[in-house]
């Protein structure tokens, strides 16, 4: 595909129309007589749908997503800042298409070991705690966010899905330089034109034009000429955006295939009705909505030449006994302090997570478990979240729904003789934590968090939504 101009400015408050004409075009030569198939679904509703956090089990009869175990489809969108349950972490609200990571992933071959993987472009964190649940429980994630907004959203889904083994950087893509070689599955979920979000995205549509397709393109080729560099031989890397273009995907992975890259296949099921492109001499996986349920979606993998070598594992510590007395495992955990936050990860990684540290920037070196207040430590609001948390170490009072809500707004909860720091809960799933003060419990879930709208509207930041330039 050649570059293209813009011929007129668009009026940014004018979403336009759901196939601008531009695209149109492109589309036709890509689905041909399937065109009007295709822009008859543009202008049906999109779908809902979720993926299950199955380290945090409840009951939900939904339709089930067949690429991914954990997917299901809604019949309804509910109003998700009022379920507890999704800021327990039981679930995330995800676009259907999106889990197709997980068959990429099982193709890989790299889910019965431990490996460092990267996600290099993770916010609001959709696919990371996707490829969080399906590495080894043992494997260290990398989750990176050059935005500060962005990050903080990052940061409180992965704190609310609860999985161990994940540091967060806001590292600009050229820092990966000093780290060659370094990561064993790389995730490069790119930021993209977005045409594949204009039938439930208004602002994406806004915002498109053709020129934003050409420069969308000069930054995938950086930031996939960058992660190259820090994938270890043998190991997978995975790219993916939420368009059509083929200047976006599969002429991106031609330049990894002409250094070297191995393109992988990735078994499909027909009935999925995904398509497998080879355009440009590639492999590569194509979402359209008149096939599949769910939104505009590519998808492709590529192995680097050579053989993967395990790491030796880090050195262990003993500091910090009243923390670890928190811990289901406080054994296998390593703490690193900043900031008067303590952050756990597992031991085997902590050389890893040193070197990283001289590396990249603003990197969270763990899970907080512990903070301090005065000279104590104080249990961190995501280690009430997390796995690492040992159910004896603090008994939970499960609240009934009404009172789930009045804690997620951050309001205090009546008690009789009330002291020292208490666990809540909702149907068995850890929330958050409270300090007791005589009569009451005072409300410590994170400010930041807190419900503030007083109408049932849905929570739309947590949605996984087109990544634009």
């Amino acid at each position: 595909m050649g570059s293209r101009k813009s011929s007129s400015r668009k009026n940014p408050t004018d979403p336009g129309p759901l196939v601008p004409l531009d695209l149109r075009t492109t589309l036709f030569e890509l689905i041909g007589d399937e065109f009007p198939a295709f822009e008859k679904a543009m202008g049906q509703d999109p779908p809902t749908s979720i993926r299950l956090n199955a380290m945090k089990p409840f009951a939900l009869e939904a339709g089930s997503i067949p690429w991914c175990n954990t997917g299901r489809y809604l019949d309804t969108r509910p109003a998700f800042t009022f379920d507890p349950l999704f800021h327990t972490g039981a679930y995330y609200v995800q676009e259907a298409s999106s889990m197709f990571l997980e068959q990429a992933v099982r193709a890989s071959g790299l889910l019965d070991i431990d490996v460092l993987a990267l996600d290099l472009c993770a916010a609001p964190g959709g696919k990371t705690t996707h490829l969080r649940s399906l590495l080894s429980p043992g494997s260290l994630l990398v989750a990176n966010e050059t935005d500060d907004h962005r990050r903080s959203a990052l940061k409180e889904n992965i704190w609310k899905w609860g999985a161990k083994n994940v540091v967060i950087s806001g590292s600009d893509p050229r820092d990966l330089v000093r780290t060659p070689n370094a990561f064993e599955l790389i995730l490069v979920d790119a930021p993209c034109s977005g045409e594949g979000m204009f039938r439930k995205d208004r602002f994406a549509r806004s915002q498109w034009n053709p020129g934003l397709v050409d420069r969308c393109t000069v930054v995938q080729q950086s930031i996939l000429a960058q992660a190259w560099r820090s994938l270890a031989p043998g190991g997978s890397l995975i790219y993916s955006t939420c368009t059509w273009e083929p200047q976006e995907n599969e002429a991106q992975i031609r330049t990894l295939i002409d250094k070297g890259a191995e393109c992988m296949d990735i078994p499909l099921d027909q009935g999925w009705g995904i398509e497998r492109s080879s355009l440009f001499g590639t492999i590569g996986y194509r979402f359209y909505p008149h096939c599949t349920n769910g939104e505009g979606f590519f998808l492709s993998m590529v192995r680097k030449p050579g053989e993967l070598v395990l790491r030796e594992e880090g050195s262990r510590q003993n500091d910090h006994e009243e923390v670890r007395n928190w811990l289901i495992d406080p054994t296998e955990q390593c703490f690193t302090e900043q900031e008067n936050i303590l952050y756990g990860i597992d031991a085997k990684w902590r050389n890893v997570t040193i070197d990283l540290q001289t590396a990249v920037r603003k990197l969270l070196p763990g899970i907080p478990v512990a903070q301090l207040k005065g000279n104590a430590w104080q249990p961190h609001p995501a280690l009430a979240l997390s796995v690492l948390l040992s159910p004896k170490a603090f008994q939970a009072m499960d609240l009934e729904r009404d009172a789930a809500i009045r804690y997620l707004r951050g309001e205090a909860l009546s008690a009789q003789g009330a002291s020292d720091v208490g666990l809540v809960s909702f149907q068995g799933l850890r929330m958050g934590w409270v300090q007791g003060a005589g009569n009451r419990w005072n409300n410590r879930w994170p400010t930041t968090w807190r419900i503030r709208t007083q109408q049932p509207l849905s929570l739309i930041h947590i949605s996984e939504p087109t990544r634009p330039y």
